[in-house]
């Protein structure tokens, strides 16, 4: 029997408002959900478009270390998002490129050093 599940990604931060902030401002991101509701944040929700992200403070998150998951999120256009990624406090790693299978991608960081595809169809 197939169950319909959706896929819910969590990233553990040492840094939540950082994080939270720069998915605020590269993607659009608007807070949904903030555990607890008054003070100190230990997990907040952001909504992206039809998706989201948690977000979990966790003092002991090392940041930079080998990328095991990436997330990819299709934005309206990649270029101009490259200055707001470092303004925001990420990395761009290299220039966008235009991709066989009718894709723009650029390979980001986000503040902790988790990968982030930013893609648009061509």
């Amino acid at each position: 029997m197939r169950v319909n599940n959706t896929i819910h990604p969590i990233a553990g931060t040492p840094d939540l408002p950082r994080m939270r902030a720069f998915y605020q401002e590269v993607l659009g991101a608007i807070q949904a959900r903030r555990v607890p509701e008054e003070g100190p944040e230990f997990y907040v929700e952001l909504r992206i478009g039809d998706s989201t992200l948690g977000l979990v403070r966790q003092e002991d998150a090392e940041t930079g270390s080998p990328v095991r998951i990436i997330l990819s999120a299709e934005v309206p256009d990649v270029d101009a998002l490259l200055p707001v990624v470092e303004a925001s406090g990420g990395t761009v790693t290299g220039p966008p490129n235009d991709m066989p299978w009718g894709q723009r991608v650029a390979h980001v960081l986000d503040p902790d050093g988790n990968m982030l595809n930013l893609t648009m169809p061509l």
